[in-house]
Order: structure tokens, then sequence, then C-alpha cells
């Protein structure tokens, strides 16, 4: 039995969900916009393990009995209690999360993701290194609150874009004079400049030991907000180098993830770069953009169990 945790409203939630109902792939559905009203979880430590139960409103699920946890948080949701105060409900609501979150995280079935796998995403320049780890080449990168040393750093690289240090979504944007302007402003808190890299935008996917690649055509530098600009994006389908596949196997899984968004620029010359590795991506844009089908690959990962490691994979992280 698949045990899937996160909110309805989320779309990518609502896929996951939708896919194995299309696959016959039995599941059962945590509802992070209602939890914890309706569900109750029981459990205790045996031996090296959690044992016990998680029940929902009409079904009652043996953790022994799971064979693989998609996990989808996304912050504080749910739905306050009619008699209960706003202060009392989030105070609730968040003791609920973290016992959730701790129990999760001691599965003995494979889970998409645990926790402990997406803290890199909190440091940028920490998941860089990682990234190097693996075999990615990363684009010259400054970390700085210093404005003359942005300046520096602009002029020296020629072009250069910006974006935020942690894992907290951020615009990506060319510093243009407007932004060398505004510089002073790092005193209140660094961002992460990095030399712009010409070319195409790859959004990679891995599943368990599965690539899926697409190529991304834009003019924006970040194509995620096209739209605000009036411009337009196009994916498509494409298989990677060996080598770079491999990569992105290797750091996935230096990681601990299961499923990891990835993202990749080619140059018009055939060079690789890697920006970030999204422990919780938001995949439908890409499969609904480009057919792959990361969705159904998910479904299978999480009814069968978690892939083997390769030996290939294995050599590329020495």
């Amino acid at each position: 039995m698949i045990l899937v945790v996160g909110g309805l409203a989320d779309s990518v939630t609502e896929l996951v969900c939708a896919r194995l109902e299309e696959l016959g792939y039995a599941y059962r559905l945590l509802d992070l916009g209602r939890y914890p009203a309706g569900y109750r979880i029981a459990w205790r430590w045996r031996d090296d393990h959690p044992d016990g139960t998680i029940s929902g409103p009409d079904w009652s699920l043996h953790l022994a009995d799971i064979t693989g946890a998609y996990v989808r948080f996304l912050g504080p949701e749910g739905r306050l209690p009619p008699d209960a105060e706003p202060e009392t409900a989030d105070a609730l609501r968040a003791e609920a999360d973290v016992g959730l979150m701790a129990l999760i995280e001691d599965l003995r079935c494979p889970v998409v993701n645990r926790v402990a796998g997406g803290m890199s995403n909190n440091s940028k320049p920490y998941q860089a290194l990682l990234l190097r780890r693996a075999g990615l080449r990363v684009p010259a990168t400054l970390v700085t609150n210093d404005a003359t040393a942005a300046r520096a750093f602009h002029a020296q690289q020629g072009e250069v874009i910006y974006k935020s240090v942690s894992g907290v979504r951020s615009i990506v944007r060319r510093l243009e004079p407007d932004g060398l302007a505004r510089l002073e402003l790092l005193r209140d808190g660094p961002a992460q400049f990095q030399a712009y890299v010409p070319g195409d935008n790859v959004r990679v996917h891995t599943v368990g030991d599965r690539v899926f690649a697409a190529r991304v055509r834009s003019e924006a530098v970040d194509y995620r907000y096209a739209h605000r600009d009036g411009l337009a994006v196009e994916m498509e389908p494409i298989r990677l180098p060996h080598a770079i596949e491999q990569a992105c196997l290797a750091v996935a899984r230096d990681l601990d993830l299961l499923l990891a968004g990835i993202d990749l620029k080619e140059t018009p010359d055939g060079d690789w770069y890697c920006f970030e590795v999204n422990p919780c991506p938001g995949f439908l844009y890409y499969e609904r953009n480009s057919r792959l089908p990361i969705s159904a690959a998910l479904a299978d990962l999480l009814r069968s169990g978690a892939p083997s490691r390769t030996k290939e994979v294995r050599h590329a992280l020495n």
C-alpha cells in the first residue's frame, strides 16, 4: 500500500493521486489540508524502526504494509478547528506536523523524500560543493553582503545573475544598472551572484535510477516567470550525455533523494553547468509541457520499492 502525504489543494499531490488511480495502484491519502483533524497516528519503537498504524477518516494502515511514501510538505496547511483560537490551532498543527515528519523520516519503506535529504537546499553554497563532488560544473559564484565585492565580481564576469542564498524561492534576475544601484541594500542580507551562462536550460528529474530530461527554450532569464514578461517557453524531451546523466544520478543518491529536480544549462559550445537541486520538485509543469512520464515512474517506484544503487553511480561519487 502506498501512502501519500500532501494537500489535495496542491496540484502536484493531486497529480500523484490521479496517476496512482489510473494505474490501479492502491494508496491512502493523508490530506494535509485537513490534518490532524480526522486522523490518528499510534506507534512506538520496535527494535530499530517505528511500529504502529496511521488511521484516516475511513481507513487504517499499518506502517509495515507501506511499500512507499510520497511526502510533500509545503508549509502550514489545514483548517482551524471551529472551537479553537487561531494561536492554539497553529500550535497544535505545528506540533502534529513535526511528529508526522519524525515518523516518516524513520519508515522502513522508500520515502520520497525524507526531510534530511533536502537539507542541503537550505544553503546553495553548500549544495554547490556537493554538485562539484558528483562531477557537475558550477558557474563562478560569489555569496556576499558587501556591495564593493559584488561590483568587482560583476566587473570581472561581465554578465551576472543573482538569487536567494537559501532554499526560499526567488526570481533569478540579471544584475543590470538598476540592480547595481541597489547593491548597498546587501548590508541587510547576503545574496548569491553567479556568472551568466548562455545557452539552453535543461531540467532533469531523477526518479530512483531513471532520468527524465527536458530542454527548455526561452528568452527569459528565469523561464518559470517568462509569462510575466510576455515571453514564450518551449520544452522537448532530450537524452543527456552519459557522463552528465550519471552525475545527476550520483548527486541525487549522494543527497538521498529518490526524486530530484536538477537545473542544468548547456552552452552553445556543448559545456554543461549545474545550478541547484530541488528536493521537492513541482514536476507537473514539466510533465505537462514535455510529456515526460515522471509521475508514472514515481508511481512505479512507490509501488515496487527503492531501486538498488548501481555500481556505476557509486563510482561517480568516488
